[in-house]
């Protein structure tokens, strides 16, 4: 069973991100001009990014996805078990991390790096949740989805809350090096949103490049690539979960899981947390 603990008010998993790293990170990591770092709340389309990105960053070749396990490829800034990789790697970088923004390493701030921030639905970020934790070894595991539910409204899972996340994060979107996604854009309209991306990076590929980026990033090609889901027998992470990475790939599963009364009570909150926003901006409203 895990363990967690309070950071500066945030649950972290000591397995993945034990204190000296979480300090490590914020404190010590040196960010370069021309990294590119992906960054998400959990569960929000994180393994698909690393995908579309390390084929884009190929021009759609994919002998790197198909060889090189995706937490090699963009290593997790914050945990220990992929410190090493981003030791190893030289030039431009591509790096993941989960962290809130407050946690973030400070060289950032001071920083050119792009920043990829993907967002998607809370209930379905939630029902996700749900799932992997349910064949988590080292996790309390839930037996009720309205226990789980409750947890994440208490903010008391790792990572701390979405609202939290998504609010300090958002805030960076004027900034220059700044790209925001949605989950449901990439669901809704795929090319353009790899178009969109690769405009981002300064990235231009040919016609017969996206569609081979698009191919090989779909979800059927995820499931079936030992590297892109956690399935390789050396893999930090694989002894950890009995429920896959890569589940079912699509948004409304939450429909199967929240009861009227539980969506009624989620959007109230969903109002009240990001009321300072515009309600237009998230595509699920």
């Amino acid at each position: 069973m895990t363990s967690k603990f309070l950071f500066e008010g945030i649950w972290m998993d000591s397995h993945f991100t034990p204190l000296e790293n979480v300090c490590f990170a914020r404190d010590e990591f040196l960010v370069k001009d021309d990294d590119v770092i992906l960054v998400s709340f959990p569960r929000s389309g994180t393994h698909w990014m690393i995908e579309i990105l390390s084929l884009i960053y190929y021009n759609g070749d994919p002998s790197w996805v198909q060889t090189v396990p995706n937490y090699v490829r963009s290593p997790w800034i914050e945990s220990k078990d992929f410190q090493e990789n981003k030791k190893k790697r030289d030039g431009s970088r591509l790096l993941t991390s989960h962290l809130p923004v407050q946690l973030f390493p400070k060289s950032y701030f001071t920083s050119n790096a792009k920043i990829i921030y993907i967002i998607r639905n809370p209930r379905d970020v939630v029902t996700s949740l749900y799932h992997l934790l349910k064949g988590g070894f080292r996790h309390k595991q839930p037996e009720q989805f309205d226990e789980f539910l409750n947890d994440c409204v208490q903010d008391n899972i790792v990572y701390g809350s979405w609202f939290d996340h998504v609010l300090g994060w958002i805030k960076r979107r004027e900034m220059g090096s700044f790209l925001l996604i949605f989950y449901e854009e990439l669901q809704k309209d795929f090319r353009g949103s790899v178009e969109k991306i690769c405009q981002f990076l300064g990235k231009k590929l040919k016609p017969h490049e996206i569609d081979s980026v698009l191919q090989n990033s779909s979800f059927s090609a995820m499931k079936e690539n030992k590297m892109s889901n956690y399935s390789t027998p050396d893999c930090p992470v694989a002894h950890v979960f009995t429920e896959p990475m890569l589940r079912k790939g699509i948004s409304g599963d939450w429909k199967n899981h929240f009861t009227v009364a539980q969506s009624e009570a989620f959007d109230k909150l969903f109002q009240e947390k990001m009321s300072g926003l515009d309600a237009a901006l998230f595509p699920w409203s």
